[in-house]
Order: structure tokens, then sequence, then C-alpha cells
């Protein structure tokens, strides 16, 4: 049995911070875990020659954390990034309109921008109706029927699920927000009115992808790192991982439904973490140029009959690189193709991902509520997206997992 004072399960952005964190404090009496042979997690880059492929779908450092900022800059220094001001799309109605849609509905026709304006101001949030609890309910309430149906809904079902009504209200922070008055004045004077919740300026590596900063910061942690090793079960009462390593702490980032077996743990938990819900994404990169020229750093596309839910247009923030990057929820990666841009079939590189995306669930904050102080009692903690099943941007879980060091 290996024993050590901490054990990190998981090398993705989260795991990787807390360990150098906690070489920066002199403590050296951990491992970190993880089942691919390198780092990185859904930050993780690949390669088609020169061309680098983030194999979870394009992750950006944001510039709003200096402190994570600094910390990466450690790695990979500054002068090896590019800074970009967000450029954001949405394939509309056979044209490309700025995101978020609210604030561009004037580079619609007249004649829509009328329609789209009326729905809006006869949504419930504006008539001083209750906020609904329910996703679904809450974009008809905040934007109205028709962005709901021409956009929002069916961009998110294909990003996310099918079943729509399964989610919460409780994590729109992700989403811009948007008021009326803001939508009235972008239409009276073109321009941006809102705020947006993050990336509005963002930081990728000029000749690297982002997922090669991970790999420095695992190199610095030499044998303390250790690949190739799922976790496949968890004694929780005893902080045992594969009947193999044992801890004081252990510190998860993975998911708690892939470890398939649990020792120590009562069934009314076991039953909890059967009911946490997720979604996998497909991406694959393809070398040939897109058939239409654009400045936007990545494109999203409502509309069913392409299979992918956007594009990351890769020479826009990379530069000396070529080529785009489509993602595509797993479910609907077998769709026949899409009717002008190549997706799936015939791409130099595909992955999927088994886990992207966490479901923020009706249930699942009272889920976490009860999961993670029962953890706590047995010194497991879960941090990060999948520790903590939020959708967290890589940015949020570093400084999450700096917090947790200092805790430590």
């Amino acid at each position: 049995m290996i024993k050590k004072k901490y054990l990190i399960l998981g090398a993705g952005p989260a795991g990787l911070t807390l360990a150098n964190m906690l070489l920066d404090r002199g403590e050296e009496d951990f491992l970190l875990l993880e089942k691919e042979d390198v780092a990185g997690g859904l930050c993780r880059t690949e390669y088609v020659g020169s061309n680098p492929v983030d194999i979870g779908g394009g992750h950006i450092l944001d510039v709003r954390s200096q402190r994570v900022c600094d910390y990466m800059f450690r790695f990979l220094p500054k002068d090896k990034w590019n800074i970009f001001d967000r450029d954001s799309k949405i394939r509309f109605q056979d044209q490309f309109m700025g995101s978020p849609f609210e604030s561009h509905i004037w580079q619609l026709p007249v004649e829509d921008q009328v329609r789209y304006i009326k729905s809006i101001a006869i949504a419930g949030c504006n008539l001083g109706t209750p906020k609904p609890e329910k996703f679904v309910d809450w974009i008809r309430w905040k934007l109205g029927d028709e962005i709901a149906e021409n956009y929002m809904l069916p961009y998110n079902r294909k990003m996310f699920t099918s079943n729509l009504d399964s989610l919460g209200t409780y994590w729109l922070e992700k989403l811009p927000d948007v008021s009326f008055e803001d939508t009235l004045m972008s239409c009276l004077e073109h321009r941006f009115y809102g705020k947006h919740p993050g990336h509005a300026r963002f930081y990728y590596p000029d000749r690297e992808g982002y997922g090669d900063a991970f790999i420095l910061m695992q190199k610095r942690l030499g044998d303390k790192f250790l690949g190739g090793v799922r976790v496949t079960s968890l004694d929780v009462e005893n902080r045992v991982v594969n009947e193999e390593f044992t801890a004081d702490h252990i510190i998860s980032t993975i998911p708690w439904t892939d470890i398939e077996e649990y020792k120590g743990l009562e069934d009314e938990y076991i039953s909890m973490i059967g009911r946490l819900k997720y979604s996998g994404i497909q991406v694959d990169y393809h070398k040939q140029p897109l058939p239409f020229e654009t400045k936007a750093h990545w494109i999203y596309y409502p509309q069913e009959c392409y299979a992918f839910h956007r594009i990351l247009v890769l020479f826009n923030f990379s530069p000396r690189s070529e080529g785009y990057w489509t993602e595509t929820n797993l479910e609907r990666v077998d769709m026949t193709g899409s009717p002008d841009i190549k997706s799936g079939p015939g791409a130099d590189l595909s992955y999927k991902n088994i886990y992207a995306y966490p479901h923020n669930t009706l249930d699942k904050p009272e889920i976490m509520a009860k999961l993670l102080p029962r953890m706590e009692k047995s010194r497991i903690t879960g941090l990060g997206r999948w520790g903590e099943w939020q959708h967290y941007n890589s940015d949020v879980v570093m400084e999450k997992a700096m917090d947790l060091a200092q805790k430590l």
C-alpha cells in the first residue's frame, strides 16, 4: 500500500494547480493520479502536424483573475501568449450575427427586430412575474418566446441534452446579462450593451495549444505525477483508492460517477451519485479552411441541420495554425453530414470526451449539499468542475485550487 499525506485524483487544471501549490508551500508528501498518460484533462492539447487541437473543445485563459494569469505565466511566460478581445458569432438566418443574441438583434432586418423586441417586452421578467425554477421556463421569462424558440432552446438542446426540463436556473451567471433596456439601446446605437459573464478578453498561447502550459505544470511534479491510473474503487472510510493507494486526505477532481465501486459509503449517497447527470462531446479537427471568411474566434450553430453546436476557428486565435474544430454532443455525432461544413467523418483528428459538461439539474444542488459534506467527514474533498459538479471554467477551478492549498 502506497501511503501519502495527500492524494489528488485527476490531473486537470484543478489537480495540477493544487499539486504545484502544495510544492510551493514546501509540501512533498503527496501523489497526483491521472487516468491518462499525460496531464491536462479537458484542457489537454494534441497535435496534427504543428496544429494544436484542444481535445476538450477549446479552452482559453480569461484575463479576469490576475492571480491565475500570473501563475500560468510562471510555466509558460507571458510573452508566449497573445491576448484577444472576444469575437463570437451566431450562425442565424443565413448570416453571422454577434453574440449574445439579444444584444445584436439590430443586425437582423427591421421587421425581425420589431418582432423580437415585442417578444422581449412581454417576457415575464419585464412584467414582474416570479422567476421560474426550470431553465426552459426561465429562458422564456427572461428573453421572450421568439429568442427561446429560434435560438436559446435549440442551441442548449444540442449542447447539453434534449431534456432541458431537467435543468434548473441557479447556474445562469454563465450566461450574458442583457436587460430589455440594453437590447433597445443596442438596436438604437448598433453596438453591444449588457454584461459578458467571462472571456470578454482572453489569452491563448502564440505557438502552442492551451494544454501545453499544463504539461509544463506536470513536468515540475516529477515522480509525484503518476499517469495511466484510472480510479475504479474508493474506500471512503479508510481513504483507500484501488486497494493500492491511501492518504490522510484525498482531493478528488474526477467525476464521482466514474468511480465504479464505493466501499464504506451509505446507499443513500451512492444513489445520489447515480442521479448526477452529464454530457459528452466529440471534437473534430479539420485542417482544411472553412468555406467562408470570418474573424470570429468561435461560432454558435443553433440549427438542427448541423450536428455540431459550435465551431472554434483555430487560426483566429492561434495565428500560426490552420483549420478549425467542431464540438458535437456525443448523442449527435452519428448524424449525417452538415450542409456546408465538414464535421465528424473525414476529420484529421477526432477525440471523444465522455465527460464534458456537468448538468445543472433541478436536484443537483441538494445532492451536492449532502454529498460533499459526507465526503469531507471522511477527509475527502471535491474540487473543480467534476469534484463540485459545477460548470466552472479553467481559471475558476485554478483559483479554487489555490484557495484550497492555503486552507490545507
